[in-house]
């Protein structure tokens, strides 16, 4: 079973760009991670996502309103608190590859900006190797 979730954002709020320099940058870093967090686990909340599922694949898609050159490693900074706002709702145990899968990230073709996540459930936990 796959669930699209769209997500409030038409651009990534955080970026692996951003420095944090000051105390001020650091702090409001903070309160945006909690944001998101927060903003995750009241989606999944709407969306009816099931909990303590065995394992899932969260994939975070993102379509920017212009053609600049954009790398997937930047979406990291907003994916991460993503994963923490499915764990602190309940989706699965905890955001190890045991539980959940994080795929990369996607990078549309400009267009009307969004962005979105794919999440794939499984009512298996997911057998590691040994």
């Amino acid at each position: 079973m796959t669930i699209t979730i769209k997500l409030p954002w038409t651009a990534p709020p955080l970026s692996m760009n951003d420095r944090g320099a000051s105390t001020g940058a650091v702090f409001a870093k903070n309160r945006e991670i909690k944001s998101i967090r927060e903003t995750i686990r009241i989606l999944a909340i709407s969306a009816h996502l099931p909990r303590e599922c065995g394992h899932v694949a969260v994939e975070l898609h993102y379509r920017p309103k212009d053609a600049r050159r954009r790398d997937t490693d930047n979406l990291t900074a907003t994916a991460k608190p993503i994963y923490d706002g499915l764990i602190d709702f309940g989706l699965v145990q905890d955001d190890t590859p045991e539980f959940m899968a994080k795929l990369e990230p996607v990078i549309h073709q400009k267009g009307v900006p969004s962005m979105w996540l794919e999440i794939s459930v499984s009512d298996q936990p997911r057998e590691l190797p040994a």
